[in-house]
């Protein structure tokens, strides 16, 4: 932790550590990994500086598309910008039947997040059209599956702030998935968050399009996977939740954490430095992007000192 300004509020995530004072945030982008909304034991090098990378190109690229909150990032794990408290919705959107999703199709239901899905669909197949399927944002413990009509009876939001939400969701998928294309990938799914600032604006908050947010298929070889009842490759953390799901690890209280071997760590820090050169054009550089606290502090400070003065 770093040391705070006075009057710093401060927020440790599941991966993020959060700094707050007035209108504006601080936020340092760990090398933490979480799965099924617990925190694995072991940090994974680079971790967050391929999250803040891919995340401060996609929300800089998106700004014109939807209001975000990031101002700058100075550093490869830290970015600061304006303060929006979370709305505690986290609105994903689906293209494709896979994961969780799956999972539930497979063991009969038909009704997801409010929507009807028709029988005979199989793993990984690609949908209709894109779906919202949103989940509780909970302060702690476990996300839960919610609907359109769950989150308006219970007021969380008024039906026009949903609507610009959704809007704003379904417009940052599309987005991504012409991208995704570009790179030959396959955007499959993603979650987006959204703040309310002070003002009552609604903007984009948190990370975008990043390999714990998103689930990208390759797309060279997704069809003839998917003809022959495959798993498609795919760059996300999906294949550390399948880790996990092999050991018979779920998050429950009575689930034992396996353990995380030094030859696994490294495996799951290169596959996010894959993703980062898949989607990025500049490649990865490990040697300035390696976790420096005191650099940090540097800029923590540096921020403080640019608004508070």
């Amino acid at each position: 932790m770093l040391q705070l300004s006075p009057d710093t509020a401060y927020y440790r995530g599941k991966v993020r550590d959060v700094y707050s004072q007035g209108d504006y945030i601080f936020i340092v982008v760990s090398d933490r990994i979480s799965a099924f909304d617990v925190i694995l034991p072991a940090p994974i090098p680079f971790k967050g500086a391929v999250l803040n990378g891919i995340s401060t190109f996609f929300l800089t690229e998106t700004r014109d598309l939807v209001p975000n909150w990031l101002i700058d990032t100075p550093n490869s794990h830290t970015a600061y910008g304006h303060l929006a408290p979370t709305i505690p919705i986290e609105v994903i959107v689906r293209g494709y039947i896979s994961g969780s999703m799956w999972r539930a199709y497979e063991a009969g239901e038909r009704i997801f997040c409010g929507n009807l899905l028709s029988d005979g669909l199989k793993n990984n197949q690609k949908l209709p059209k894109p779906i919202i399927t949103p989940t509780t944002k909970a302060s702690a413990g476990h996300d839960e599956n919610t609907s359109e009509e769950e989150i308006l009876l219970k007021e969380i939001v008024s039906p026009e702030e949903w609507a610009k939400m959704k809007k704003y969701a379904l417009t940052l998928f599309q987005f991504g998935q012409d991208f995704a294309e570009k790179k030959n990938l396959i955007l499959v799914d993603t979650k987006f968050e959204f703040g309310r600032k002070k003002d009552g604006q609604i903007i984009l908050i948190d990370e975008i399009l990043t390999p714990d947010s998103s689930r990208y298929f390759i797309a060279e070889s997704y069809l003839e996977k998917f003809r022959l009842g495959e798993n498609p490759s795919q760059l996300s953390k999906e294949f550390v939740r399948q880790w996990l799901l092999d050991h018979n690890f779920m998050g429950q209280a009575d689930d034992l954490m396996p353990t995380m071997t030094s030859e696994w760590i490294h495996t799951i820090s290169e596959r996010y430095i894959e993703l980062y050169n898949r989607l990025i054009d500049l490649p990865f550089i490990k040697k300035s992007k390696e976790f420096n606290l005191l650099k940090i502090q540097d800029d923590y400070n540096a921020f403080f000192q640019k608004f508070y003065a």
